[in-house]
């Protein structure tokens, strides 16, 4: 569908809003006149159809909250239009956004609402699910263990290498085949950089609160190589987690040496217990390869997430819930459920014909309802673009078992110093109510050939 608006500020949006009902053969043009305290939204579609509609603001307003107010009463009006065209509604109604929780939460802190009034205003106001809506209302209950301190920050150390591509994957991840030769000075590099952050956590009395290392695959690395990696990180910290998330690259050895650095966390991914779809996905791995790794960790006394995804080509509902009983039979500390995103640059864009989007919804409600039912909890979500359903990605724990890097990431709370290829780090100023980003360069040639000047951004970002 094609957008034109008055407002370039507001095209995103706008544009996000109309790919969420999947209308492509249809234009809209849309007008904003701001009549002195009075906002009028005109939308004309491609066929003649006319919609308007209108809204008072308080004088004195901040540019900011200005802003936001026309954003929030501009997708509710562009929903009302697009519902009433295509008889279809959205499971999260008109927010666009990547974080549901903090959507509501800002809400909660500017005052807006109270906590217990979540549910009913997405609900409401925004025409949210009430299944959506509770959800997030639950998940903000249980991230307890958010504290807004700015001298607390998390540490991200960015493995950006994986044994194979993924058919859904548009990551910046390089196969191990092609750049096997590079490993060994990409971690000279990223020993550098960590020693010039230990400088900076030092002039900056910064406290690590978790470490994080992902990718990518960091358990493709060697076991001498992740030896040599974590004898860096020194940080003496609570929550330490390492992405195994393919269970084919996971030895005793590679474990062992994790455990003696004190990690507390890791990943085993198994995505589908169906082989045919882990084949047909880029996936080498068994399911005897997840079942070993799994119990390796365990023998370890390491604390295990489980990743799967929903709407995985040609996977239809009964094999999406054989691989969800497994994963309860197995009961994991942490279960995050991801539904499938058809994102720019993954190999699956170029042929969608095998998705099976129209039992997504079925599959994601049948998981929430299983773990449910066994005990688990939402404690973190985001959404992405171009997810199958308009749906979203959610991390279930037991029995306390939360990742707090997970939800102090998504939620934007905590700073996060990130190095790596690819890695981004995030300055959060909780008092002045702003973020700010840097970015290191995405590819290992390039920060291998930059590291002084990433290293030297860095200095800068965090003075």
């Amino acid at each position: 569908m094609d957008v034109i608006t008055n407002k370039e500020e507001l095209l995103t949006d706008l544009q996000d809003l109309c790919n969420l009902f999947g209308i492509s053969d249809m234009s809209i043009t849309h007008e904003e006149v701001d009549l002195d305290g009075r906002i009028i939204n005109k939308f004309k579609l491609g066929n003649g159809q006319y919609y308007e509609s209108a809204y008072d603001y308080e004088e004195g307003l901040t540019a900011l909250a200005k802003k936001s107010l026309r954003k929030k009463q501009v997708k509710i009006a562009l929903y009302d239009l697009l519902s009433t065209v295509t008889k279809k509604t959205l499971p999260w109604g008109s927010l666009t956004g990547v974080r549901p929780t903090k959507f509501a939460r800002d809400m909660i802190e500017r005052g807006e609402i109270k906590d217990f009034m979540v549910a009913d205003v997405l609900e409401k106001t925004y025409m949210v699910s009430r299944d959506k809506a509770r959800l997030t209302a639950m998940t903000l209950k249980n991230q307890k263990c958010i504290i807004r301190n700015d001298n607390l920050v998390d540490l991200y150390v960015n493995i950006p290498i994986c044994p194979t591509r993924c058919l859904y994957c548009s990551f910046i991840s390089n196969e191990l085949s092609r750049v096997k030769d590079r490993v060994e000075i990409y971690i000279d590099c990223l020993l550098k950089e960590i020693e010039a952050i230990k400088k900076i956590v030092s002039n900056k009395a910064y406290i690590i609160r978790t470490i994080y290392i992902g990718g990518g695959t960091p358990s493709v690395l060697t076991a001498e190589q992740l030896n040599r990696l974590l004898d860096s990180l020194t940080f003496p910290v609570s929550e330490f987690t390492v992405e195994c998330g393919r269970p084919d690259t996971i030895t005793a050895e590679k474990l062992d040496v994790l455990k003696a650095h004190n990690v507390t966390r890791i990943s085993v991914n198994p995505q589908t217990f169906c082989e045919a779809t882990l084949k047909r996905i880029g996936r080498k791995h068994k399911n005897s390869e997840v079942l070993e790794g799994y119990s390796m960790a365990l023998e370890r006394g390491l604390k295990v997430n489980m990743d799967v995804i929903a709407g995985l080509p040609k996977e239809k509902l009964g094999i999406f819930k054989r691989t969800m009983q497994t994963l309860i039979d197995l009961s994991p500390e942490n279960i995050t459920v991801h539904t499938l995103s058809v994102k720019n640059g993954a190999l699956l864009k170029e042929d969608t014909s095998q998705l099976c989007d129209k039992e997504v919804d079925k599959m994601v409600s049948f998981a929430q309802k299983l773990l449910f039912d066994n005990g688990y909890k939402p404690y973190y979500m985001y959404r992405q673009k171009n997810q199958l359903g308009g749906l979203e990605n959610v991390g279930y724990f037991r029995d306390d078992n939360v990742c707090i890097f997970n939800i102090d990431s998504m939620e934007e709370t905590n700073s996060i110093i990130a190095v790596g290829a690819g890695a981004m780090s995030k300055r959060v100023f909780n008092n002045e109510k702003r973020i700010e980003r840097q970015d290191n360069v995405k590819f290992i040639e390039d920060y291998i050939a930059r590291i002084d000047e990433m290293i030297e951004r860095k200095k800068k970002f965090f003075s």
